[in-house]
Formats: structure tokens, sequence, C-alpha cells
């Protein structure tokens, strides 16, 4: 698999593309390319030298929450969604399936993506995730 492969797939909120080419993420959602994305590890493990060790537990714990840091945002992915993809490779960039400012569009996603990962349920937007900031001091919740 190339670096470049973008994967469309369902998480647990909303169908998003998985790639670990933020150039080419840039390319199909044709979005300014200054705009960092969400990175997704596998698990807490691939994190723990990047985070202080107060927010471990918080973050462990943590569902449907996407963190920032050191102005890194990240999440980690919860068991259900823990393919054979993401057991192979520790991070993904993640990004939702559309074009920067759309809504979700099935055909655009399916045409725009490599690979497609779907289960018997398809694909459905759900609720954002939570958005919390960590700094040395305290935690501030952005949505």
């Amino acid at each position: 698999m190339d670096k470049s492969t973008v994967f469309l797939a369902q998480s647990d909120t909303t169908v998003g593309f998985l790639s670990q080419s933020s150039e080419r993420l840039n390319e199909i959602k044709k979005r300014p390319l200054d705009k960092k994305f969400i990175t997704l590890y596998n698990s807490l493990n691939s994190l723990n030298k990047r985070t202080p060790l107060k927010y471990r537990n918080l973050i462990r714990r943590s569902k449907k929450t996407t963190f920032i840091l050191k102005n890194k945002a990240f999440r980690v992915a919860p068991s259900a969604f823990k393919s054979e993809l993401l057991k192979k490779h520790t991070w993904f960039y993640s990004t939702s399936a559309n074009q920067s400012g759309e809504t979700f569009d099935a055909t655009f996603a399916k045409r725009s993506s490599d690979v497609v990962i779907s289960d018997i349920d398809g694909f459905s937007e759900k609720s954002a995730s939570r958005l919390l900031k960590l700094s040395n001091t305290n935690i501030k919740r952005l949505r």
C-alpha cells in the first residue's frame, strides 16, 4: 500500500477519508494547504511519547473526543473502529469525506477514494466529536 492511498471509512462520528498523505487529502477536499488535519492513532500506546502523563487517563477513557495539544489535533480510534487497516498502521490523517464547506455526498466520497471500507450499515453522518484543547494548566472545551 502506498502512503498516498486514500481510504473511505465510517467512524464513530462521521464518514471520513483516511490517508498518510495530507497533500492528497487537500487535493481531494480542495481546502487551504495551511489547514491541519486530525491525526487518528490506532492506540494510546502510539501517543504515549507525545502526551503529558496527566492527560493519558482522560484520553484513554474519552469517547467521541478530539484533543488539541500544542496545535495538533488527534483522536484515538474507538475499539469498534479498529479494523485490520488500523492494526497495520499506527496513524492516519483523518477528515470528513466531503469537499471543504460542503455536506456529505456518497458519490463524491466513493469516487475520490482509492479504497472503500464499509460494513452492512453503510455510511451515515453522525454528531461531531467533542473538541478539547489541552494545555499545561487547564482543559478548554471548544465544541
